[in-house]
């Protein structure tokens, strides 16, 4: 068995991908509540802006019964219950734990980040911003958050080590990688450069327990059960 490799981070995270969507509809309080009370330490999202600038978490981006409608094109109160603002969970769920979000509006950075600011400014160092392009997250270097920069390694265009080189020039704080895409080496690369390794779609535990031991810092997971039984497996 691989001998586990050292996290940048302290602890790794745990990221409740969606809430806990296996057993609960997915990017809901009620979810994101289960997975927490389950010792989740981190909650992960998609997050879009409303027509009238609210940032709400949902995974499609669009709503309507008869005729869908891009989330963009509604107002908050357009929009059903079941999804949420940011700040109502929040609201709901405190701000004790790691906040994931995807920005699937470029623009949604800086509205995000005020809304927490609002509500639960202890949260803004515990939330991690995450999108495929550097130009989007470079803007917000300095606004209290950290940022991922989520891709996948065929689509960096350059070689892993300058990406790494470029994310600690431009302040980004890590990288976020398909588990497939990560092994040992790679995440000792990207350490080196002081940047974090997180890793999504892991869902089975042999899965979770690889990537603890390759030393990655976070991993998002479907299935809160497994990863923390992985986690405790490996990191106790």
């Amino acid at each position: 068995m691989q001998q586990r490799l050292p996290s940048l981070l302290d602890v790794p995270i745990t990221f409740a991908h969606r809430g806990a969507r296996a057993i609960s509809p997915e990017n809901t309080i009620p979810a994101f509540q289960l997975a927490l009370d389950m010792g989740a330490s981190g909650l992960e999202s998609d997050v879009w802006l409303t027509r009238d600038g609210i940032p709400v978490l949902d995974h499609d981006g669009e709503w309507g019964r008869v005729r869908k409608r891009r989330i963009a094109e509604l107002r908050r109160d357009q929009l059903p219950e079941h999804i949420p603002a940011l700040t109502d969970v929040i609201d709901a769920c405190g701000s004790d734990f790691e906040f994931s979000l995807d920005l699937k509006d470029p623009s949604a950075g800086p509205p995000v980040i005020d809304a927490i600011g609002s509500v639960a400014p202890d949260l803004l160092a515990r939330t991690w911003l995450c999108h495929p392009s550097l130009d989007v997250l470079t803007p917000l270097v300095g606004a209290g958050t950290r940022l991922v920069n989520s891709t996948r390694a065929a689509r960096l265009g350059e070689p892993p080590e300058r990406r790494a080189a470029r994310l600690a020039e431009l302040g980004i704080d890590g990288i976020n990688f398909r588990r497939d895409e990560w092994n040992g080496g790679l995440v000792a690369l990207f350490h080196r450069f002081e940047r974090t390794a997180f890793a999504w779609n892991v869902q089975l535990e042999h899965e979770l327990r690889t990537m603890f031991r390759m030393g990655v810092d976070a991993v998002f997971c479907d299935h809160v059960d497994r990863m923390l039984a992985a986690f405790n497996a490996e990191i106790g």
